[in-house]
């Protein structure tokens, strides 16, 4: 099982890390998720069953032989609440670039000199002296 979780791992790590090496600026946020979820599951998968007994143990209750460490799911659950906000965060950003820019390329969005399409302070009969 453990080997089948490493493969997924590795194909999650290369599928997300060449996405976010595309031009899409939308294909770099799928890549960022993708690579999010590997984080999940490596974590998921290094906090195995332990062969050790649960830390806190009733007087007289009948002890388990295997327990799950519970701080690798808290981990994983403060991951994905971060990753949510940091991809909704994105979409937000990455639409308003497309809004403001009408581009999603990554090449297009280097120059510096780019005069966008719509900006909110210049009223649209100014923008004919552009």
């Amino acid at each position: 099982m453990i080997f089948l979780l490493a493969i997924v791992i590795g194909v999650l790590f290369t599928v997300g890390l060449y996405m976010m090496m595309r031009r899409s600026l939308t294909k770099v946020l799928i890549g960022l998720m993708l690579l999010g979820q590997a984080i999940n599951l490596l974590i998921f998968t290094a906090g195995r069953l332990q062969r050790a007994s649960p830390p806190l143990i009733p007087l007289g209750a009948d002890q388990i032989s295997q327990s799950a460490d519970p701080l690798p799911q808290a981990l994983i659950l403060t991951a994905i609440v971060i990753s949510f906000g940091v991809t909704a965060f994105a979409l937000v950003l990455a639409r308003q670039t497309y809004t403001v820019l009408g581009t999603n390329d990554m090449n297009e969005l280097r120059d510096t000199d780019i005069i966008p399409k719509y900006h909110p302070e210049i009223p649209p009969e100014e923008e004919e002296g552009y």
